[in-house]
């Protein structure tokens, strides 16, 4: 192996770890987003308790949408962590 292969395997896993942290760091958002939509939910049925069902299921919906871009950055991490590795390596032979 010579240096430039080792050196390019180095790069490859380094761009991978990072990747993967950065991608990782999507569920910040969700978590943060879905707090603030609980919040004002339990804000307006304390103003208008008949609205309790309406507003519950908005806010589920709302909430499920919002979840699926923290999943998409965990499945990212994932991918990057424990598959994109092996097809690099595959690459620079």
């Amino acid at each position: 192996m010579t240096d430039f292969q080792l050196l390019a395997r180095g790069i490859a896993l380094a761009g991978c770890g990072i990747g993967a942290g950065a991608a990782l760091i999507a569920g910040i958002g969700p978590g943060i987003g879905e707090g603030n939509a609980v919040a004002k939910a339990l804000e307006a049925i304390g103003r208008q308790p008949e609205c309790k069902g309406d507003v519950t299921s908005t806010m589920l919906l709302g909430c499920a949408i919002a979840e699926t871009t923290g999943i998409y950055g965990f499945v990212t991490g994932l991918l990057l962590i424990f598959v994109a590795p092996g097809m690099f390596m595959r690459y620079l032979g």
